[in-house]
């Protein structure tokens, strides 16, 4: 099984990326599932229903998302209803919408994506750790191969969370703050492990946005509107390979690529 996760699409620019780049990676990578974390997807903060249903008909299966899932009020009802949009699994339980979902690749083997958000620095949210503990319990009954998205800033945290969660599922792979790490291992338990995807986007702003806008907030402190950059974009990515039938993992792979 070969799974490609996306780094955080951020606006116009990256949802171009993804149409213009994720066929050839497909077809280049015999790739089996497409996973893309969506929550910048519109305008660089959240994502409405015609970008998330742009990017299903790029080809990708599932989206997940994290602090900025409810940055677009008109949004809410979408999301409750459309299951192949993942919000973190720790917030409070009667929060709309789902953190986990099994789907069944190639009509007969089961993956469940977790989407799961950190708590260092963001929003405080149920444990993370435990949390996920307690919904693998369950989603392991019907599926061996379990990718997570981990939506987290502190590296730490996430890095910790690797290690507890090595060897009960297939790769944790941490998004959040743009910036691809290259510290991409499979744990010693079989679990795929990468801090940062990095981001799908404009690659001549601060993480997505217009640089001006980003230097001037840091000098003045004052509240200011953040637009996308603009120029050429990048596609930041992971491929992971796992074994169908132990749900280890057995290779991860970073991937970067210009849209022209």
């Amino acid at each position: 099984m070969k799974i490609l996760f996306i780094g955080d699409i951020v606006g116009k620019p990256g949802r171009q990326a993804v149409k213009a780049l994720l066929p050839n990676i497909v077809s280049r990578y015999k790739i089996n599932v497409v996973l893309a974390n969506g929550e910048n997807a519109a305008g660089g903060f959240g994502i409405t229903e015609p970008m998330a249903t742009e990017l299903f008909s790029y080809g990708v299966d599932i989206l997940t998302t994290g602090n900025h899932v409810w940055d677009r009020k008109d949004a809410l009802p979408y999301l409750v209803k459309e299951h192949r949009i993942l919000r973190p699994l720790n917030y409070p339980p009667e929060v709309p919408g789902s953190g986990s979902i099994i789907i069944t690749v190639q009509k007969k083997i089961p993956v469940a994506i977790i989407n799961v958000s950190g708590r260092i620095f963001m929003n405080t949210l149920d444990c993370p750790f435990r949390a996920t503990k307690a919904a693998l319990q369950k989603i392991r009954e019907s599926a061996k191969i379990v990718i997570i998205d981990f939506h987290a800033e502190a590296t730490s945290e996430k890095i910790a969370f690797g290690y507890y969660v090595d060897g009960q599922v297939s790769a944790v792979v941490g998004t959040h703050t743009h910036v691809q790490t290259a510290d991409e291992r499979i744990l010693p338990g079989g679990t795929a492990y990468i801090t940062d995807v990095g981001m799908t986007g404009p690659n001549s702003g601060v993480i997505g946005i217009e640089k001006e806008q980003i230097i001037d907030k840091f000098l003045t402190h004052m509240p200011k509107k953040f637009n996308v950059a603009e120029g050429q974009a990048i596609l930041s990515a992971v491929i992971i390979e796992v074994d169908d039938e132990s749900g280890k993992a057995t290779a991860i792979q970073r991937v970067q690529l210009t849209n022209p």
